[in-house]
C-alpha cells in the first residue's frame, strides 16, 4: 500500500498491511484507534496511567494477531473495545480489595481558564456519577454516549444482546440524570 494512501485506508486494510510488514500502516492505525481506546479505558478505570497500560497491552495484542486477522469477521474497533473492556475488568477485579480513598484522582493537565474549570467540574461530576453505576451499565453508557459506538457494536463488545445494551444504557442514563439533577446550577447550567 503506497504511503499516501494510508490515511484514507480502512482499519482492516491498515491491519492487513501491517501484517504484511508495512510499519507505516501500524503508525496510522495506532493514531486512529489509540485516543478512543484511551478515553474509554480512562473512564472505566478512572486512572490515566493504568488506562495507558491497558491500551498499550490491547494494541500489542492487536499487532500480534495482525498476520492472522480474518477479514470480514469483526470490526477492528469492536475487537479492540472488547479487549480493552476485558483488560479493564481484570484490573478492576484486582483493585476491589483497595480502598477507594487509596486511589489517586487523575490529574488535570489543562491550563486553568474559567471555562476549563467549569468543564473540569462537569467532567468530575459526570465521572463521579458514572462511578456509581454498576460496571456493566457504566461500560454500556460510556461506549454508547461518550464513545459513540452503535448498540450492535456494543452488544458484540460486551457479548450480550442488543436489547440488553438498550436496557443497560436506558437504566444508566436514568441513574445519571437522577444523580446529576440537583447539580445543574452548581455546574453552570441555567434552569431553562
Amino acid at each position: 500500500m503506497p504511503l499516501d494512501a494510508l490515511p484514507d485506508a480502512s482499519d482492516e486494510a491498515l491491519l492487513v498491511a501491517f501484517g504484511n510488514g508495512n510499519t507505516d500502516a501500524a503508525r496510522v492505525l495506532t493514531g486512529r484507534l489509540t485516543p478512543r481506546a484511551l478515553g474509554y479505558s480512562t473512564r472505566l478505570l478512572r486512572d490515566r496511567a493504568e488506562a495507558e497500560d491497558v491500551v498499550q497491552e490491547a494494541m500489542l495484542r492487536l499487532w500480534k494477531i495482525a498476520p492472522d486477522w480474518r477479514q470480514g469477521e469483526a470490526k477492528i474497533s469492536t475487537w479492540l473495545y472488547r479487549v480493552v473492556s476485558n483488560l479493564c475488568t481484570d484490573r478492576l477485579r484486582r483493585r476491589r480489595n483497595v480502598s477507594i480513598d487509596a486511589i489517586a484522582e487523575p490529574e488535570d493537565e489543562r491550563p486553568g481558564a474559567e471555562e476549563q474549570l467549569t468543564q473540569a467540574a462537569r467532567m468530575k461530576a459526570l465521572d463521579a456519577a458514572l462511578a456509581q453505576l454498576p460496571e456493566r451499565q457504566r461500560q454500556a453508557v460510556v461506549l454508547r454516549h461518550i464513545e459513540g459506538v452503535s448498540n450492535p457494536e456494543i452488544a458484540a463488545i460486551m457479548e450480550i444482546s442488543t436489547e440488553a445494551v438498550e436496557s443497560l444504557t436506558a437504566r444508566g442514563k436514568r441513574a445519571l440524570a437522577q444523580a446529576l439533577a440537583g447539580k445543574r446550577a452548581e455546574l453552570g447550567y441555567s434552569n431553562g
